[in-house]
């Protein structure tokens, strides 16, 4: 399936109040994330509380260290909240195993890393059709080479990562991140390794197959630019929404 096919909603859809209550796709209440360290425990995320409506794009900005990593890694399951409650597509994460965890993210969670977190290895098509083949989709291979056709990778497909630029290795990691067509998007500062009209061109390819699958976002940026793109923008300071 071409994930371009549908003609892209506008960057800044407004999202209602009404919609935001009634219809989030994740739920956050009192978030607390606590790591142990040789000083003592450090508090990184303290009681945060977040509604984030279905198709609705967020930008999450703040300085350094002020947790935005933290929340997305809690948010893909990645990493176990200490107290409260998150629950992504209506299931609560602090009840999930590890099994069910990857379960989710396999149905449900697409991310994209500042890293492309490519394997190798494997060609640009077989990185996209991985997570495919896992989730028991037959056509996984023709639905992963539709993906790279829709991020201008159509004649790379037999490329493996260390033939790739920057930009193109990014876009692979797009593809694989949308090919499954999640409903919720996660993007931690995805052009933060890549220069200014490279990373550019990829998040408008971003915010296009976002809007063409309908997938909600989540976007860490520095970049207030592209912040301003989203429906809505959260800041975090010190582990809580400012």
């Amino acid at each position: 399936m071409d994930l371009i096919t549908t003609p892209p909603a506008p960057d800044c859809a407004p999202v209602s109040a009404a919609h935001a209550a009634g219809d989030a796709l994740v739920r956050i209440r009192d978030l607390h994330l606590t790591v142990p360290a040789a000083a003592g425990p450090v508090n990184i995320l303290r009681g945060i509380d977040l509604d984030i409506a279905a198709g609705e794009a967020v930008g999450l900005v703040g300085p350094s260290g002020s947790g935005k990593t933290s929340l997305l890694m809690v948010l893909a399951g990645l990493e176990r909240a200490s107290a409260g409650s998150v629950r992504v597509a209506g299931q609560e994460l602090t009840r999930l195993g590890e099994d069910a965890l990857a379960t989710l993210r396999r149905e449900h969670i697409g991310i994209v890393f500042q890293a492309f977190h490519l394997i190798p290895a494997m060609t640009a098509l077989e990185n996209v059709a991985v997570p495919l083949e896992l989730a028991g989709a037959r056509d996984a291979m023709a639905r992963a080479a539709g993906s790279l056709h829709a991020v201008g990778l159509g004649e790379r497909l037999g490329h493996l990562p260390g033939q790739l630029s920057g930009g193109e290795q990014q876009r692979v990691a797009l593809a694989r991140a949308l090919a499954p067509q999640p409903r919720l998007l996660l993007a931690d500062e995805p052009t933060g390794n890549l220069d200014g009209a490279t990373g550019a061109a990829v998040m408008d390819l971003l915010f296009a197959l976002r809007a063409a699958v309908g997938a909600t976002l989540l976007l860490i940026t520095h970049d207030a630019s592209l912040a301003a793109r989203c429906s809505r923008i959260v800041t975090i300071a010190d582990g809580r929404i400012a």
